[in-house]
């Protein structure tokens, strides 16, 4: 007991020295820079740094214009590509939206009408029923009539084309790696530290390469966004496929299967309701990246939004990305239902009995088709039935600006004169040295020295390519941003937890925060709070919240109800029970939540840049701007820098607090 209180002790004064040290060399470092006659100490040696940004653009311009492979150039081969990838989604936007037409410009004839909205709608209570019941059939429905009422419906059925063409190569793509990662363990091994760089890196900072690689375009976009959406998909396969029952497995060998046949009639059979849960991932980061994506070409809900943002028009922007969050919930609804849906057995009967859905949707398109000839509002929903919110939600943001102006300027101004700016001061003044050595005691303490070694060099990678102070900048707005969203989170996940009444509006309005897209929050933030870093951290805790809230939901229901019981029968009050067993033993699923709710915040932070942030997010976005491939992925490197030591740190924590506990 005695060895236990020295090792605390010990343990309290290493943060206490260190914090103090951090502080006394964050608060005097330009005094020091003037003793010492030394501008070192505030700025890496130029005469060091790495031109890593240079070396990059120069490769790609290389690659682009240069590059051979015996018969064909790279220029050919991601031509090809994009070909294999603009034929489905040109279809698609026909079918949808545009019809099929010959010829070329002014000359150009149509030959067949898209899909009436009628028969779009009914193909999507047929998908709605088919994975589950009426209700889902309802829901998704209801989604899609909202569209057409709401005057998105153009926008929407682009949106959706890319989401069928990107959605499939993403799933598809996971699951092959996903099966060669379970099949060659020195395949995930590999593919570990890409996945993680696919998952950190910005998204802006790949938006450039691929700019260059591909053109600008939606085919630039649907390969942006693949590449964004894929890595869940590969995850969940290699969690799935490992977590198939051994007895399946020895089943299938004493049936003498080969291993094509383990892998096609077994294993990813026994693994598809797991599967379908990375399909849904793969649905979700599509439709959240249809705005970023829009940037470079992608069309769609995503540029209504983005332009909306452009020239601050909230009724129009938000309309638009409620119509995004209204396609993904019919999308994620219908997916889940497929995830759970059991097999049934094949009908008997005529072409119609076994099909129904097929024969009444395939009655409803050629119906809608020859009508929509003589009457348009079949084939086109008309427009003097549809509704617009715009007015109503530019009026909303105008009444609380006018009526609440000084109540909100009043909280803007102490959270930054009382929080904001003193943290700042503080990491903007943390000499680059010192803060290299910082971070590898602090993950050395928390992780292991290798790891504390690994996060020194990682932060050395930052200070040497010139981005210290950017970084700094972003670590506190992450820093306050995450600490206020678990402030604010974590209380709602318990009441959440504790009464299933408040828990369904929570848990309902975290399904919403998560499913709008991350630019629809800057637009009435910046209405409210104007540009600058009180509205960069309010949209990122918004952003953010919805990880702090579940995982703290979840971490209290699964608490051992005979460990709730045994206090009860030692007379623990309700208050002790919530602090001395519910909290201690949810610490491992409030630390996952907070993992959660950094890499959250960290992605929003790019999109701030929008807001006039000074971090490395606007170095990503102004390289974006600029097409200049090797700064932004400098600058993303160093954002995925700090999300990697930040998801170890977490990830120690968690493993240590399971340890002490048992589990």
């Amino acid at each position: 007991m005695l060895a236990l209180s020295r090792h605390i002790t010990r343990g309290r004064l290493f943060w206490l020295g260190l914090f103090a040290l951090t502080w006394a060399l964050s608060t005097y470092s330009f005094q020091l820079y003037k003793l010492l006659d030394a501008r070192w100490v505030i700025r890496f040696p130029s005469a060091l740094q790495l031109n890593l940004d240079t070396e990059i653009s120069n490769f790609l311009d290389w690659l682009v214009n240069e590059a051979h492979f015996g018969l064909f150039s790279f220029r050919d081969l991601t031509r090809a590509i994009a070909w294999m990838i603009e034929l489905p989604y040109q279809f698609l936007r026909n079918l949808l939206i545009e019809g099929f037409q010959t010829g070329i410009g002014d000359g150009a004839v149509q030959i067949a009408p898209s899909l009436s909205w009628i028969a779009v709608i009914a193909i999507a209570v047929a998908i709605g029923h088919y994975a589950r019941d009426w209700a889902l059939a309802l829901l998704v429905g209801v989604c899609f009539l909202y569209l057409a009422v709401f005057g998105q419906w153009d926008s929407a059925m682009i949106t959706l084309a890319s989401v069928l063409v990107a959605v499939p190569i993403g799933a598809v793509g996971g699951l092959a790696l996903g099966i060669l990662a379970y099949r060659m363990p020195w395949v995930e091994t590999l593919l570990r530290p890409i996945l993680d760089l696919m998952q950190t890196v910005p998204v802006f900072a790949y938006l450039v390469p691929i700019l260059i690689l591909f053109g600008f375009g939606p085919v630039a976009a649907l390969v942006a966004t693949v590449i964004y959406a894929m890595p869940p998909m590969i995850r969940v396969t290699i969690v799935a496929l490992k977590t198939v029952p051994e007895e399946l497995l020895e089943a299938g060998r004493m049936m003498g299967a080969t291993p094509r046949q383990m892998t096609w009639k077994v294993l990813v059979p026994a693994a598809t309701p797991t599967l379908m849960v990375g399909v849904n991932q793969v649905i979700m980061l599509t439709l959240n990246m249809v705005i970023i994506a829009s940037m470079i070409g992608a069309g769609g809900l995503g540029f209504d939004v983005l332009a909306s943002l452009r020239r601050l028009d909230i009724g129009a922007g938000i309309e638009a990305g409620l119509a995004i969050v209204v396609m993904a919930i019919a999308l994620d609804r219908a997916s889940q239902a497929f995830s759970e849906r059991r097999m049934s057995h094949p009908r008997t009967g005529s072409v119609v009995q076994r099909h129904p859905w097929t024969t009444t949707v395939l009655a409803i398109v050629v119906v809608t088709y020859l009508l929509g000839q003589i009457i348009p509002a079949i084939q086109n929903y008309p427009d003097a039935l549809k509704i617009s919110t715009g007015a109503f939600w530019s009026d909303a943001m105008a009444w609380i600006n006018v009526n609440f102006f000084d109540t909100l300027e009043t909280i803007k101004t102490v959270l930054l004169t009382t929080l904001l700016l003193p943290v700042k001061k503080f990491f903007a003044g943390i000499p680059w040295f010192w803060g290299i050595l910082a971070m590898g005691l602090i993950v050395g303490r928390v992780a292991g020295w290798k790891l504390g070694l690994a996060a020194a060099l990682m932060m050395l990678f930052i200070a040497a390519s010139g981005l210290w102070g950017e970084a700094m900048v972003t670590l506190y707005l992450c820093g306050v941003s995450v600490f206020i969203a678990i402030l604010i989170g974590t209380p709602l996940g318990i009441w959440a937890a504790q009464k299933p009444g408040a828990g369904r509006v929570i848990l309902g309005l975290m399904d919403t925060l998560q499913t709008l897209p991350s630019f629809v929050y800057l637009i009435p933030v910046v209405m409210l709070f104007r540009v600058g870093d009180f509205s960069a951290m309010i949209a990122v805790v918004l952003y953010a919240l919805a990880p702090a809230v579940r995982y703290a939901a979840h971490g209290i229901r699964e608490v051992p109800p005979q460990l709730l019981e045994a206090g009860r029968m030692a007379g623990c009050t309700p208050s002790q029970l919530l602090w001395r067993v519910k909290l201690p033993l949810a610490t491992p699923q409030l630390l996952l939540g907070l993992n959660q709710t950094i890499m959250l915040a960290l992605s929003m932070l790019v999109i701030t840049a929008l807001v006039g942030t000074r971090d490395l997010g606007q170095e990503v976005y102004i390289a974006l701007t600029k097409a200049n491939a090797g700064q932004g992925i400098v600058a993303g490197l160093s954002v995925a820098v700090i999300a990697i030591i930040a998801d170890r740190i977490v990830h120690a924590l968690a493993d240590k607090q399971k340890r002490r506990l048992g589990l």
